[in-house]
């Protein structure tokens, strides 16, 4: 643990179907398991910091966590010294959120439609069309950029949507800090009236969201031991007890 400067903290169920989460402690640099708690309180969170010991946790460097807002806190009073980073990819989720609820909303009620189009046309088009608008465009399949015309053709506001996500995405491939900021800002500014809840949520986690631009500092180690940890949850046949899934986890990859 004294070489530990970048943490990650994510969360996984313990039981699927069941709201019996435990909470994940990544080495972000050595790509190693380090830690796990019982639950996504403070509560039971704190306990485990402790046994770090404050020379540990007064080196850590950065935490990076997801949005959610229960971390926050408790890393801002436990690990002072650290900057906190808004995942990119759990920023980016909140916006994709927003945008298949409005195909949702459109799906159920289609509104606002082009004079040359019809109910059922606009239904059509947004028939299997979740991941055409939500894929980065670039990554997009033939079919899937077919059905992204089409459901632009249908729907004005859903277009305009799609086209401030995939500026939104370009964001984060800025290379100068201060560009990415000013363009965020700018983003904030246009995509309000359309993304009324991401921007707020934005706003609120303004400064770790720009933190990332500072060391690109992501989450993506978690999401990978994630996988990991529930490809072992899954050969357990499930776990009810959770030292015993605690410890089957640390076993593979401290011995």
């Amino acid at each position: 643990m004294s070489g530990l400067r970048r943490l990650g903290i994510d969360e996984i169920a313990l039981r699927k179907g069941h709201k019996d989460f435990v909470v994940v402690f990544t080495d972000l640099d050595q790509h190693t398991l380090i830690g796990m708690a019982p639950a996504r309180t403070h509560a039971a969170i704190k306990p485990v910091l402790e046994t770090w010991g404050p020379e540990v946790l007064s080196k850590i460097e950065e935490v990076s966590i997801d949005l959610s807002g229960n971390y926050r806190g408790l890393v801002r009073r436990m690990i002072p010294n650290a900057d906190i980073v808004a995942d990119r990819f759990h920023v980016m989720k909140i916006v994709n959120q927003e945008l298949n609820q409005a195909r949702n909303a459109f799906k159920r009620d289609p509104a606002d439609l082009p004079d040359e189009v019809s109910v059922d046309e606009a239904k059509a088009a947004l028939k299997n069309s979740k991941y055409a608008l939500l894929k980065p465009k670039t990554n997009l399949t033939e079919t899937q950029v077919s059905k992204l015309a089409e459901v632009k053709a249908v729907s004005p506001k859903l277009a305009q949507m799609h086209h401030h996500k995939e500026a939104f995405r370009d964001l984060f491939e800025q290379t100068n800090s201060d560009d990415a900021i000013l363009k965020l800002l700018d983003w904030m500014d246009t995509a309000k009236s359309l993304y009324p809840n991401s921007v707020a949520t934005i706003g609120r986690w303004f400064g770790e969201i720009i933190q990332y631009f500072e060391n690109r500092t992501t989450s993506g180690v978690v999401e990978g031991i994630n996988t990991r940890l529930k490809l072992i949850k899954r050969s357990g046949y499930g776990f009810r007890n959770f030292q015993r899934f605690r410890l089957r986890c640390l076993i593979c990859w401290h011995f």
